[in-house]
């Protein structure tokens, strides 16, 4: 998983983590930055010395939960669009902007290192148009095609990961949510805690999905995973309960948008992310050396 924040892997793939671990997958997550400008209630703040060990620590918690690696990227959270963080040089959108380059290199040498069968990052609009989102997006599409490049050096040797997937969000739920705010004269353009969220932008960013994965016996580990990161308002279902009989009916399975290999066409036609995937060999043992 190629994401920009502590919480963007619980919050969005929660029961698809704790389906594959299950299964045996080693699932490993790069998160770029430490998500150390996002907003904590106050009762939270004296937990912990800054924000960002406060997001590490949720982090932490929820990979014990659902047993995936972590990998930590060096940059620093950029805020919402627009924001007076976007033009810190340390944070990933400044970095996306001015070192394309740099920060795809990264990603490259975290897919030769690791050798995923799969990668799964944002769609194009990073879920809901975040500026790190995007970055990391971007940067994973191109490093994904140069990590198998030989003509693209490094210290590790090209590979090629086989699959590459968008989270893909599952659109009715929003539509009908979309219509109740407006019902409610809710500003659809400027919703969350901070009024920056533009959740008519979501909509219209939305894909298609290409795969559905069951993840019905998986959703309280999702529920536990998710309750981590308490600081971005994880748990919520435990104050609005939803009868676990119905959140089977409605999220019981996960889409994904397939990018590589492309559909012939947009509809559902896998019910695994590792459809089709071929074994790979067994990985030569480095020499030991006197």
């Amino acid at each position: 998983m190629v994401f920009a924040h502590p919480d963007d892997e619980s919050f969005g793939m929660g029961g698809t983590i704790a389906r594959y671990v299950a299964s045996g997958v080693e699932v490993t997550y790069f998160c770029a930055t430490a998500g150390e400008v996002g907003t904590i209630p106050d009762e939270m703040k004296d937990r912990y010395a800054t924000t960002k060990e406060l997001r590490l620590a949720e982090l932490d918690a929820a990979a014990r939960v659902l047993n995936f690696k972590v990998i930590l990227g060096n940059y620093c959270d950029s805020g919402m669009m627009n924001s007076e963080h976007n033009q810190n040089p340390e944070s990933l959108w400044y970095q996306w902007e001015h070192y394309p380059a740099k920060v795809v290199r990264h990603v490259v040498d975290i897919i030769r290192q690791t050798q995923p069968q799969v990668v799964v990052t944002f769609n194009r609009y990073g879920g809901y148009g975040h500026p790190d989102h995007i970055a990391i997006q971007r940067a994973t599409l191109d490093a994904f095609d140069k990590a198998g490049d030989v003509a693209y050096v490094t210290d590790d040797a090209p590979y090629t990961p086989q699959k590459l997937y968008y989270t893909s969000i599952p659109g009715l739920p929003l539509k009908v949510m979309l219509g109740v705010m407006k019902l409610r004269g809710l500003d659809v353009r400027h919703m969350g805690t901070n009024k920056d969220i533009d959740f008519q932008a979501v909509i219209d960013n939305l894909e298609p999905s290409h795969t559905s994965v069951d993840i019905r016996d998986y959703l309280y580990a999702w529920d536990e995973a998710s309750a981590c990161h308490a600081s971005q308002g994880g748990g919520m279902n435990r104050a609005f309960p939803i009868p676990m009989w119905l959140r089977r009916q409605i999220m019981g399975k996960q889409g994904f948008t397939r990018l590589i290999p492309r559909p012939t066409r947009d509809s559902i036609d896998e019910d695994d992310l590792f459809a089709a995937v071929q074994p790979e060999p067994l990985r030569k043992a480095a020499p030991v050396h006197d």
